[in-house]
């Protein structure tokens, strides 16, 4: 059996000391690479807050309110909807768009204007709905 000296047990100390932050670097633990906002998943935490106006939001399409990390959808005309902005695959913003869908541009996950779920992936998870009212041409956070 090998006794362990005083050099190898420094040199075992170093290597640890250098590589296990590097290993916990490159794993994956599922969280979000962005700051999601308060931990219901809405993404802006003021109620009242006026996210949009109605003419910010195209009829089959989304508007991202970055700051606020929402996204807010019009399915049909008048018809809107809101969800969290932070992808459920890898935490990346998704884009503003007029393709019917709402698209992440990290890894190409789509996901429905209706209910916020994943369309196409890698994401498998829906985005979260978040409480919106219309008032006039304002859209605010419920």
């Amino acid at each position: 059996m090998a006794s362990i000296n005083r050099r190898r047990a420094l040199a075992g100390s170093a290597a640890l000391a250098v590589c296990a932050p590097v290993l916990a670097a490159c794993g994956s633990d599922g969280s979000t690479a962005v700051d999601s906002g308060p931990s219901d998943g809405s993404g802006a935490s003021d109620s009242g807050e006026t996210l949009a106006s109605a003419a910010d939001v195209p009829v089959g399409g989304c508007f991202v309110v970055q700051d606020a990390k929402v996204v807010v959808t019009q399915p049909t005309e008048g018809d809107f909807k809101a969800f969290t902005a932070v992808c459920t695959h890898q935490g990346c913003l998704v884009e503003t768009s007029t393709e019917g869908d709402i698209p992440c541009p990290c890894h190409s996950s789509k996901f429905s204007l209706e209910d916020g779920s994943p369309v196409s992936g890698p994401a498998t998870s829906a985005l979260a709905p978040v409480e919106i009212t219309v008032d006039g041409d304002s859209i605010l956070r419920a």
